[in-house]
């Protein structure tokens, strides 16, 4: 028994040792890189004159640039998925309109994985770039919706012979889990206020209820309307004609993208090379000059230092919930106290709150929104909604002077949930596991024990923290939007809406992008000259790496390993650390 206990302990040492060299090592790789990447991050790509902006857009789009030490570690047999931010993306297309080396761009479209707000700013910025008079060229092998999107602004869409162009209406899945917890023994209990808070649907039903198909299809028509709009327009394509297109699904190949007017031709690459360097009048023979999106750094005027009046841009991305969060999760604390900084630093007169989020905890969503609701007392404050700011993402921007939103911007969903699981099947009948307890008063173990159902006394409870959250976030809604709470309750239960939609319901008070919001914090801060500062501080490859490298290093493995299906494991691994009661969307929304 000796020897055998010893062995154990010996081999379980061993590979302790063993896997904390690998990780020792995957970590100083990651730190050399990060330090590399920051001793290069600042240097620009050296533009040419007569040169092209070449706009390739397959990496993830984020709403900042955030320098990532993974991104520069080259291991065989690892691979990475680059981000770039909106705001580098943006500021890129506005310094090339009026860079005189640039006479163009040339996008490259072969993949797009953006929602449809993010793609409106980048399509706004390509139409005022364009109204400088220089030209915009599309390419693909094959453009998906999105793709197409972003290419109708071109002067010429060209498509590989053989690949086509992906024209046949807007579709939003959802997925059911609610037979997969049946055969598991496992119940979730649902309290929720709001007709169409529909949170909860994928746990307690095999289908969409009749509310709910009602508000997704009501959205999802507004964001098509809007689209084909935008693409008839820049097209000269009726919307009639291209919802023609649409039904029948008739663009298959590319000669029915050309037939159609969806395209301008026909190209092999060699071809559209060919072509720009006609365009520029260069020689054949010679090469383009191009400069790289994510390489090109616009000049910036050297007297701005100087200036002190400061417009801020607070940033706050993700799900909401207690605490520091990060980059990619609204903590709190972290965006409470980057809130009191902004209102409490005197060169900073006006704020844009930018908010691209599906809400989350009510409790975190309250604590943000009170420091929203001081800020607004001492200085302007605009929101600018992202791609989706609904649920506790619109709690927090409800006590805004006036908040933007794309038209196809996802928001509303005033309502809130709480969801308890009950496992008594899965232990007792699956896995034949029991339960005994020894308890000093009636509701000791309530909400503790998740092996068996609740009480008509506990789910009671449970409903009344509900309906009082509820009403405070419409009496939230109701003081910010200057509205009723009847009001608000009738356009609240739950309901997602579009932003041109919202707009139109009081819900929103202009349709625009950030710079637009920006613009507008100036204007109520009475700034015509003033300097964009941004919360929170982007840190350095290496300081983000120290201040959280376990789960840096778990997620860079989980994507490199789980690729797309990354963010299905996302949203299960961010159902699970719910807590509380909830202000959040019904689900992750994939528009395609």
């Amino acid at each position: 028994m000796f020897m055998k206990s010893f062995f154990k302990y010996v081999l379980a040492t061993v590979t302790g040792i063993v896997i904390s060299f690998i990780l020792l090592v995957v970590v100083g790789l990651i730190i050399i890189g990060g330090m590399i990447s920051s001793m290069t991050a600042d240097k620009a790509a050296t533009v040419a004159d007569n040169s092209l902006l070449h706009i390739d857009l397959r990496h993830q789009i984020t709403e900042r640039t955030i320098p990532d030490p993974f991104e520069e570690l080259d291991v065989p047999g690892f691979t990475t998925t680059k981000s770039f931010g909106l705001n580098d993306i943006l500021k890129g297309i506005e310094g090339a309109k009026d860079d005189d080396r640039i006479k163009g761009i040339y996008l490259d479209l072969s993949a797009v994985s953006a929602s449809f707000a993010t793609l409106q700013e980048i399509r706004d910025a390509l139409l005022d770039f364009k109204s400088s008079g220089k030209f915009i060229v599309a390419y693909s092998e094959g453009y998906t919706q999105r793709a197409y999107y972003l290419a109708s602004t071109a002067n010429k869409i060209y498509v590989n012979p053989e690949g086509t162009v992906d024209f046949r209406g807007l579709a939003s899945q959802t997925p059911f889990i609610k037979g997969t917890l049946d055969k598991l023994g496992i119940e979730m209990q649902v309290v929720k206020v709001g007709t169409f808070k529909s949170a909860v649907e994928p746990f307690i039903l095999d289908r969409m209820s009749d509310a709910n198909r009602e508000q997704v299809t009501s959205f999802l028509g507004s964001i098509y309307n809007h689209f084909i709009d935008q693409v008839g327009a820049s097209r000269h394509l009726t919307a009639d004609s291209l919802r023609t297109i649409a039904d029948g699904f008739l663009v298959k190949t590319a000669d029915d993208a050309v037939t159609y007017g969806l395209a301008d031709g026909k190209r092999y690459k060699d071809e559209l090379l060919a072509e720009l360097k006609d365009s520029l009048a260069i020689d054949q023979d010679k090469d383009l000059n191009a400069v790289a999106l994510t390489k090109y750094k616009p000049s910036v005027p050297s007297n701005r230092a100087s200036v002190r009046d400061r417009i801020a841009v607070v940033y706050a991305v993700g799900e909401i919930g207690p605490g520091e969060g990060g980059d990619d999760m609204i903590g709190s604390e972290r965006i409470s106290r980057e809130l009191r900084k902004v209102r409490r630093d005197d060169k900073v007169k006006g704020v844009v709150f930018r908010i691209n989020s599906p809400g989350g905890s009510a409790l975190a969503s309250d604590v943000i929104w009170r420091e929203v609701d001081l800020l607004r007392k001492e200085k302007p404050v605009i929101v600018s909604m992202g791609d989706v700011a609904a649920s506790g993402g619109y709690y927090i921007a409800a006590a805004a002077d006036s908040i933007f939103a794309q038209p196809n911007t996802i928001t509303g969903s005033i309502g809130v949930f709480g969801v308890i699981p009950n496992m008594q099947g899965l232990m007792n009948d699956k896995l034949g596991i029991t339960f005994d307890e020894v308890k000093t008063g009636k509701y000791a173990d309530f909400l503790s024990n998740v092996d068996r159902p609740l009480t008509a006394d506990e789910r009671n409870i449970l409903q009344m923290e509900v309906n009082r959250i509820y009403d405070t976030f419409i009496q939230r809604v109701a003081d910010g939007r200057h509205l009723s709470k009847g009001q608000v309750d009738s356009i609240g239960q739950g309901r997602v809406w579009s932003g041109e939609q919202a707009l139109a319901n009081g819900l929103v008070d202009r349709l625009g992008s950030l710079d637009d919001a920006i613009a507008a914090a100036a204007r109520k801060a009475g700034l015509e000259d003033y300097r964009l500062v941004t919360y929170p501080a982007i840190k350095n490859p290496l300081e983000s790496l120290l201040g959280g490298s376990t789960d840096r290093i778990s997620v860079w493995f989980a994507k490199r390993e789980l690729g797309e299906q990354y963010a299905y494991y996302e949203q299960v691994k961010n159902t699970l650390r719910q807590r509380g009661i909830q202000a959040r969307l019904p689900y992750a929304f994939d528009i395609h």
